[in-house]
């Protein structure tokens, strides 16, 4: 699986060399000429650039008239549409819309699959698996917490447990779509991540955990990660000037990240 962690400014050269592509957040662009130059560049070093629409930042998605034309100005190589959270209808719809307003936009479109219960989801899933160039799945819908966990599992753990449930139905059911590829989105535990050798399909994953992490000073347990989540958001620490200490830190669970793969 191709790895990214969303990182501070101040981190973002030094992400080059934990990430193997890069993870851009739209409504950052603004406010922060520099971030955005950032994803230029590496356009023009060979890199690939996600941008998402920081629906998850946001609450919801990036204005899709603006959204556009970043795309369209960037040149990402895979942009994630926008959609609706825990609407499988809506999401639906605001792509169709999208795609048909836009359709001449450079780079392969990203389907997020959203909704509320198994069946929706999966009608979600199978109109993307039909229409997207690439489908990701969150780690937060809250029809992980309804489905059989441990009545001692934490909010988190649901969620972990949660997706790689969601992923093994829609395999046994026959619906998992093994000619396209598939973006994890986001997550809760780390060590997620070790359940998913077995799943063709999975090319991606973006989390910003080891970077949160690193910057409010913990380190990962070897093989395991952390054993909680931190609760600030990487949106929120930006513009963090980032410390020798900090960037140790970071640099230690990024690697450790990428041996729980």
């Amino acid at each position: 699986m191709l790895v990214s962690h969303e990182s501070p400014i101040s981190m973002l050269e030094a992400s080059r060399k934990y990430n193997d592509y890069d993870y851009a957040l739209v409504h950052l662009f603004e406010k922060y000429p520099g971030y955005y130059n950032f994803f230029k560049v590496s356009l023009t070093l060979g890199r690939e650039v996600l941008l998402d629409n920081s629906i998850f930042e946001l609450g919801e998605a990036f204005d899709p008239k603006k959204f556009a034309e970043y795309v369209e100005e960037l040149k990402p190589t895979y942009y994630v549409v926008p959609d609706v959270l825990e609407d499988s209808q809506a999401t639906i719809s605001s792509f169709h819309k999208f795609c048909l307003s836009y359709p001449n936009l450079p780079g392969l479109k990203i389907g997020v699959v959203q909704g509320t219960t198994y069946q929706e989801l999966v009608d979600c899933y199978k109109y993307m698996s039909e229409h997207a160039d690439y489908i990701a799945i969150s780690f937060d819908y809250s029809w992980y917490q309804t489905i059989a966990c441990s009545n001692t599992d934490c909010k988190l753990q649901r969620q972990m447990k949660g997706r790689k449930q969601f992923i093994n139905m829609l395999i046994e059911d026959g619906i998992w779509n093994e000619s396209k590829p598939h973006h994890l989105l986001g997550c809760s535990f780390a060590r997620e991540f070790t359940d998913y050798k077995h799943v063709y399909g999975i090319r991606s994953l973006d989390t910003s955990n080891p970077v949160v992490a690193g910057i409010v000073g913990e380190r990962y347990l070897k093989g395991i990660g952390l054993q909680h989540k931190p609760s600030v958001m990487l949106a929120d620490l930006i513009k963090e000037d980032v410390t020798s200490e900090q960037r140790e830190d970071i640099l230690y669970n990024t690697a450790e990240f990428k041996k729980l793969l």
